[in-house]
């Protein structure tokens, strides 16, 4: 901390703190993220919330992904080819450092718990490892416990199966086993199943509830937060945007992965501030959004930009950002501190932009890869080759706006007597 004159002019640059250099991440430079699975992780919300995620909070690191999730898929494959089929032409072939795999929910096969049916899973999991072992032995791996079958707010679900717990009991015998594979491999696992659950449960006195979850199988992208939230944990994102301490009756400020400069003290303290992260963007007027962001702990976990201004009169007062008016706030709530993530901020509309081209970047990458890769595979030709090397110069571009989207800007602060 720098501290200036004491006319009550303050300067204070700080350095960033870690929280925005991903020193405690899984995902470093370089790293290429293959994510597997069925219908849950095709193409799903929460691979590119957790892709966006990566971009808004380490904007300067270098990671690629790839979605290889197919519809109907088993661990021994499905329409678009058998397991080893799909492991070299969808997961392979794009050298992942990092893999996760969702399997689980078509390989009970919507029925009572059996046995045999059971065993083909094991065995199919574990030569799925094997392969992983063999030809991407450095890969970071996590597998995930499947996602629930909800007959929690959908209990018409429950009675084909004269069970109230129904087919998820069943789906949690197979995430059981998931969770040894991992533990024998020194695997990360990742638990889909209870966190949405928990969700599921504290909403259902909601009829809204059922929308979670729409056909009990695939959740809505709201709920897919929960499980980007979940994977986001498992890899070691921090909570933290930023927090902000501005102490108006001294003109001094604390900062933790943020600059501020500029702090002018009084009962208007008015600041500039550059964050190093960007909260994650929310449709949080979304009525279902709101539900699930009310039944978790995603802001709690992963979406704290904390701003608190002490030293004020007691009263009300305009909180401004880039001369946006955002509220109305007593002295008391900027002492208690503001959640600066739950607002319509300048900082928000600039993670908008990141989240949209992060969801550009996957579809332009799943047409690529379904239309070339394999609708196109016993057709091989030069001009297919180029086509594939002139998306992945599309792709790239995308990328790179991506990044410099994500880059810091500054922000005029202003705390206003209203």
């Amino acid at each position: 901390m720098v501290r200036g004159s004491t006319v009550g002019f303050l300067v204070l640059l700080s350095s960033f703190a870690l929280a925005g250099q991903g020193e405690h991440y899984a995902l470093h430079n370089g790293d290429r993220v293959a994510w597997y699975g069925d219908s849950i992780t095709d193409n799903s919300p929460y691979c590119v919330y957790a892709e966006a995620y990566t971009v808004l909070h380490y904007p300067n690191l270098n990671v690629r992904f790839y979605n290889a999730g197919v519809g109907g898929d088993r661990v021994t494959g499905g329409w678009m080819g058998p397991i080893d089929q799909r492991l070299t032409r969808d997961l392979f072939s794009r050298k992942p450092t990092v893999i996760t795999s969702m399997l689980g929910m078509n390989d009970a096969s919507y029925q009572k718990f059996d046995e045999g049916i059971f065993d083909t899973y094991k065995k199919g999991y574990q030569h799925m490892v094997d392969r992983f072992h063999a030809e991407a032995p450095n890969a970071r791996v996590w597998l995930f416990r499947p996602s629930p079958f909800d007959v929690i707010t959908h209990t018409e679900h429950a009675a084909w199966m004269n069970d109230a717990n129904g087919y998820n009991d069943v789906l949690l015998k197979y995430a059981d086993y998931v969770s040894d594979l991992a533990k024998a491999n020194g695997y990360g696992v990742v638990d889909q199943n209870a966190p949405l659950n928990d969700v599921l449960y504290k909403a259902k006195p909601i009829p809204l509830a059922q929308q979670i979850i729409p056909d009990s199988i695939h959740p809505g992208w709201q709920g897919d937060m929960i499980m980007a939230e979940q994977v986001l944990k498992a890899w070691g994102a921090q909570p933290i945007v930023s927090t902000v301490a501005i102490d108006a009756a001294v003109g001094q400020a604390a900062p933790v992965n943020a600059k501020v400069t500029g702090v002018q003290k009084g009962n208007s303290p008015s600041w500039t501030e550059t964050e190093a992260s960007l909260p994650f963007p929310i449709a949080r007027k979304d009525p279902l959004a709101a539900l699930v962001l009310q039944c978790s702990d995603f802001d709690l976990a992963l979406n704290q930009e904390i701003l608190t201004v002490t030293g004020l009169s007691d009263g009300s007062y305009h909180l401004k950002i880039d001369g946006k008016d955002l509220g109305s706030f007593t002295s008391q709530q900027f002492a208690a501190g503001v959640n600066l993530a739950q607002l319509d901020t300048p900082m928000i509309e600039q993670a908008a932009k990141v989240l949209d081209l992060s969801q550009k970047r996957a579809d332009l990458w799943y047409q690529r890869w379904r239309q070339l890769d394999f609708t196109l595979q016993d057709y091989p030709s030069s001009s297919l080759e180029n086509a594939k090397k002139a998306l992945d110069g599309e792709i790239e571009e995308i990328v790179k706006q991506q990044h410099l989207a994500a880059q810091p800007k500054p922000h005029k602060y202003e705390v206003v007597p209203a």
